[in-house]
């Protein structure tokens, strides 16, 4: 099922029973998917790469704001951050675990030829596209730093 048909469902449920926390997220993420569809003349199309980048950047949107009202003594605002945030993981795909990510980075820097820190720019390239969605960009470079150096 499409992103957008999966969230006019879980719409009409969270309408249903009256889930104001999740009716919050689920028309952000409508909002932002009818926002991709209608930018650049895409013509109403996007795909589903541009559903998960899509929603990628609006997980950072809530992690980025949940840190600063945590920092501020928000809890009011950081508590609206959390459940939406929650929300939009729930349509993300699971992430890699540290494992799981070490091995698919060692895999990556075989098959590049990479050798030392010099080369981590052709490492990051691949890494970036071959993990998306599925490890966040600073776990890679990280990740990928200590492979190397």
């Amino acid at each position: 099922m499409a992103l957008e048909q999966q969230i006019m469902v879980e719409l009409k449920a969270a309408m249903l029973a009256k889930d104001e926390a999740a009716l919050r997220g689920l028309r952000a993420i409508k909002a932002a998917i009818l926002l991709a569809k209608t930018a650049d003349g895409k013509q109403g199309e996007i795909t589903e790469e541009d559903e998960l980048k899509l929603l990628q950047k609006m997980a950072k949107q809530r992690r980025d704001s949940l840190e600063m009202f945590v920092g501020q003594g928000r809890e009011d605002l950081a508590q609206k951050e959390r459940e939406e945030l929650a929300l939009i993981e729930k349509f993300l795909p699971q992430p890699l675990s540290e494992d799981e990510l070490r091995t698919a980075l060692q895999t990556i820097i075989a098959t590049t030829g990479a050798s030392s820190a010099t080369d981590m720019g052709k490492v990051m390239g691949v890494a970036t596209k071959e993990l998306a969605g599925k490890a966040d960009g600073k776990a890679i470079s990280a990740m990928v730093k200590s492979l190397l150096g």
